[in-house]
């Protein structure tokens, strides 16, 4: 019986979008909830720093089932799908633990400059950026 390796690189790129989501949202959820306790109010701006790279794990879930249909229709060769997850999964879950870091920085900070919170939010996006051109190149490959 031959082993069936079709939907290794769907599973591939799902799993590590979502690993590095919970990694950078867990690393800016920990910084949310350390300046929570010390500053009485903007408690959402913080949570919702936090969460930004939760993201990763959307891209991921879309490029699972693109990649499934693919491999399915015969227009993606599975050892091409298992690349693709492999090098787009790893992208996005850089990204999400880059962000993360990257929120954490900006809570600390926005907590004791209330003026840069929309500053830390455009190093965030910058961040997100890379992960969208991962997301993009693999729709194009697929």
């Amino acid at each position: 019986m031959d082993a069936d390796y079709s939907m290794v690189g769907p599973a591939l790129v799902l799993a590590l979008g979502c690993i590095g989501s919970a990694i950078g949202c867990g690393i800016g959820g920990m910084a949310s909830h350390a300046v929570m306790s010390r500053v009485e109010e903007n408690h959402g701006k913080f949570i919702g720093m936090s969460a930004v790279a939760s993201s990763q794990s959307i891209y991921g879930f879309v490029l699972m089932i693109l990649m499934k249909n693919s491999i399915k229709a015969g227009t993606l060769a599975p050892l091409s799908g298992i690349g693709i997850g492999l090098v787009v999964g790893l992208a996005l879950l850089f990204s999400s633990m880059y962000q993360g870091m990257c929120a954490a920085s900006g809570i600390q900070a926005s907590a004791k400059q209330p003026a840069v919170y929309g500053k830390c939010l455009a190093a965030l996006g910058i961040v997100e950026s890379f992960s969208l051109f991962a997301f993009v190149f693999a729709l194009l490959l697929i």
